[in-house]
C-alpha cells in the first residue's frame, strides 16, 4: 500500500513539474508576441493553454483518487493537498500568460507595447521567467529556503510594476487611453504571475516544514 501511495505521488510530482515548464514556455513566448507583434507565437500560446488546463484537471483526478484509495495520515494528507494548491496556482499562470498572448493577438499587426515600455516590459519577462525557472526546480526537489526566496524575486517585479505606471502617468505620455490601459492591464499580468510564483513557494515551504509561512492561509 505504501509503494503504491509513493507511485501516486511521483505521478503528481511529474504532472505538476510538467506544468511548471508549460507555464514558463508559455509566458516566454506570449512574451515573444507582445514584443515583437508575433502572431502565430500569440495563437500558439492561446491554443495550448487547454494543455495546462487538462494537466490541471489530471492532478486534481488523481489526488482525489489518491485520498479515496489510500486514506492517508495527516504528513500525507499535507503532500496530496499542497498539490492541489500548486496546480491551482500553475493554471492561473497559464491564464495570465494567454492574457498577454491575447493582448499581442488583439493589437497584431502593431506591436502591444511602444518603445518606451520595451524595456520595463523585458525586465517583467526576465523576472517571471527566473522564477518559472526556479518553480519547475523546486518542484523536482522542494527545499524551503530557495522557495521562501521567491518572495524577494517578486519585490523587483513589484518594483517594475511601479516604473512602469510612472512612465504611463507621465504628463508627456504620447499613445493616448487605450495604449495606457493596455499597458497597465499587461503589468497586472506579469505582476500577478509572479504573486502566484511566490503562492507556490510558500506551499513548498509549508510542505518540507509543515509550518505555514505568514500570511498563508
Amino acid at each position: 500500500m505504501r509503494e503504491e501511495f509513493q507511485a501516486d505521488l511521483n505521478e503528481v510530482s511529474r504532472l505538476l513539474v510538467t506544468m511548471a515548464e508549460a507555464v514558463r514556455a508559455a509566458m516566454r513566448k506570449a512574451t515573444t508576441a507582445l514584443l515583437t507583434a508575433d502572431l502565430k507565437a500569440a495563437e500558439s500560446v492561446i491554443e495550448r493553454d487547454v494543455e495546462v488546463d487538462r494537466i490541471y484537471q489530471q492532478v486534481e483526478t488523481k489526488v482525489a483518487d489518491t485520498i479515496a484509495r489510500q486514506a492517508p495520515v495527516a504528513s500525507d494528507l499535507r503532500m496530496v493537498i499542497t498539490a492541489l494548491h500548486i496546480s491551482a496556482d500553475l493554471e492561473r499562470m497559464g491564464d495570465l500568460a494567454e492574457h498577454v498572448a491575447k493582448t499581442a493577438q488583439r493589437r497584431h499587426p502593431s506591436p502591444a507595447v511602444p518603445a518606451e515600455l520595451r524595456t520595463v516590459f523585458k525586465g517583467m519577462a526576465d523576472v517571471a521567467d527566473q522564477m518559472a525557472e526556479k518553480i519547475a526546480d523546486l518542484l523536482g526537489k522542494p527545499e524551503a529556503e530557495a522557495a521562501a526566496a521567491l518572495e524577494a524575486a517578486d519585490d523587483g517585479m513589484d518594483d517594475l510594476e511601479r516604473e512602469l505606471f510612472k512612465i504611463l502617468l507621465n504628463d508627456d505620455w504620447p499613445y493616448g487611453a487605450e495604449t495606457a490601459i493596455d499597458g497597465a492591464l499587461l503589468g497586472r499580468f506579469y505582476e500577478r504571475y509572479a504573486d502566484h510564483a511566490v503562492n507556490i513557494g510558500e506551499q513548498l515551504v509549508f510542505l518540507v516544514t509543515g509550518q505555514p509561512v505568514d500570511g498563508q492561509s
